[in-house]
Parts: C-alpha cells; sequence; structure tokens
C-alpha cells in the first residue's frame, strides 16, 4: 500500500489503523521486509501485490494477511478505499489466542497458501462495525483503552478466520489437523530441524504416516514443504542482509556452507550469490 493520503491512528505504537481513501494509480519498486502482523483490507480498489516472491493480483474487496518476515512489494495498485490494521506480538499474541481463534497458521504464519480471503456482503458489514468501533475507541482517552482496543481486534481476526474456513474449508479431520500442526512446527524450528523424521517424532507419528498423510491432504512431500521454507527464508536473508553466504548457512542449521550452496541452488535454480545479484 503507498504512503500518501493516509489518516493513522495508534496506540503506543503497538497497535496501528490506516485508513486509505483516494484513486491513485501508484507503482512500488522497492520490496519491504514485514516487522510486524498486518492486515491489509483493499475494500476498492485493484492491483498487484508480490509476497515472498510471489505475485498476487486481487481486485474490489480483498482481505490478506502478513506476518513479520515475509517480504512484500507493490507492483501496481489503484486504491479508492483500504485499511491497514499493523500489531506486535506484545499487544496481541496469535500463538497465545491460538485454541480459541484458530489464526495460527491459517491466516498468520502460513507463507505456504494464497493468502487472500474475499469477503461477501454481510462480512463486510460485520468487519465495517468493527472497524468503525476501533476508529472510535482510538479517538477516545476512556480507561481500559488497551483492552477495547484489543477485543476489536480480536472480533475482527475471528470474523476473518470464519471467512476464510467458509471460502476454503478446513476440516477438522486428524490428517488435516496433523498437516496444520506439522506446518506450524516446521515454523518454528526450520532453522535446527531438517528432517522429516525430527519432526514425525514429536508429532508422535512415523515418518511414513506422516508422508502418507501429506498425500491424503494433496500436499507436497514433507521434506519438500521443509526444504521449501529454508530456501525461503534463505531469500529472504539474501536480499535484506549484507551477511556472507557462509554466515547465513549457519544460521539455517548448515555447518557446512559449499553443501548449502548445492542445496539452494538446487532448489532456486542460481546460486546464492547469484540470486542476491539478480535481486
Amino acid at each position: 500500500m503507498a504512503v500518501q493520503d493516509i489518516t493513522t491512528y495508534t496506540f503506543k505504537d503497538i497497535f496501528t489503523l490506516s485508513v486509505v481513501q483516494f484513486e491513485k494509480a501508484c507503482v512500488v519498486n522497492k520490496p519491504e521486509q514485514i516487522d510486524a502482523y498486518s492486515i491489509y483490507w483493499i475494500k476498492e480498489g485493484k492491483g498487484t501485490y508480490n509476497i515472498d516472491f510471489k505475485s498476487y493480483t486481487f481486485n474490489e474487496n480483498v482481505l490478506f494477511f502478513l506476518s513479520p518476515g515475509q517480504v512484500f512489494s507493490v507492483d501496481s495498485e489503484k486504491i479508492k478505499e483500504a485499511y491497514k490494521l499493523t500489531f506486535v506480538r506484545d499487544f496481541y499474541c496469535i500463538q497465545t489466542h491460538d485454541k480459541a481463534v484458530a489464526c495460527n497458521g491459517v491466516l498468520f504464519n502460513n507463507v505456504y497458501e494464497t493468502p487472500f480471503v474475499k469477503p461477501c456482503e454481510n462480512d463486510t458489514k460485520k468487519l465495517n462495525f468493527i472497524l468503525e468501533s476501533l476508529v472510535d475507541e482510538f479517538k477516545s482517552d476512556d480507561t481500559a483503552q488497551y483492552d477495547m482496543l484489543q477485543t476489536y481486534l480480536k472480533q475482527f481476526i475471528i470474523h476473518s478466520v470464519r471467512i476464510k474456513k467458509e471460502n476454503y474449508p478446513i476440516k477438522d479431520a486428524i490428517e488435516t489437523k496433523l498437516f496444520k500442526d506439522f506446518s506450524v512446527l516446521v515454523e518454528q524450528n526450520y532453522k535446527t530441524l531438517h528432517s522429516v523424521t525430527d519432526y514425525a517424532n514429536r508429532l508422535g507419528v512415523s515418518p511414513k504416516s506422516l508422508t502418507k498423510n501429506f498425500q491424503k491432504v494433496g500436499a507436497q512431500t514433507p521434506s519438500d514443504f521443509i526444504k521449501s521454507r529454508i530456501v525461503l527464508e534463505a531469500k529472504r536473508q539474501l536480499i535484506y542482509t549484507d551477511e556472507p553466504v557462509k554466515q547465513i548457512a549457519y544460521s539455517l542449521g548448515f555447518n557446512d556452507s559449499a553443501y548449502f550452496t548445492r542445496f539452494f541452488t538446487k532448489a532456486a535454480s542460481k546460486s546464492p550469490l547469484q540470486f542476491r545479484k539478480d535481486y
């Protein structure tokens, strides 16, 4: 979202609501690395955004969700009305609230699926009401403002999860739950654990059962899943740090930088240094 003609409400630099109401064509080519949880609601507009080196084109009413560390850039956009919510973990911890809200690995920290959610007319009315309530609360100076703002944010996230589940059914079947548990576990440990056996042991299943589970839900193999996450982080570090390849390899759990280079080149079709040069 281009930084222009934006009204911003902030609570102690840990929770922010930005309101965008203009209609201008805009191109932003420089990628940025997200440092806070972000919710974008493009209520009226269209454009093309790049998220973690993949391009997504949208039109009209759409929500999408970004987690810290993800790479984001704008190819093009023409926005008439949009909103952006940003918050840090100290304000609202999605892991702590996951049992009740179930957004971790569905809306946030989900680097494997299209991050868009499309609300219907009734959904839009509900989300609008929450945003209006948020603006009123930001403008007030009453007691327990922190709690009220957090409650409205939680409501917004819950409605978004419901929309996501309605459009992309998330079954409660054992195999689907195992897939989500695996993906969350990988997100937490991909820098130190690289083998399918390590994750299978932590999940209390055999590597063979885990592989069969992935086949049932139509996902890539567990091994490819782990490799994809490691390569994604390598790409992020190659672009957003000046660390030498050897240090990046070490930070991702590789003791042999030459092996890491071969690993990355096979997955990305170019060497780490060539990838950094191209970007």
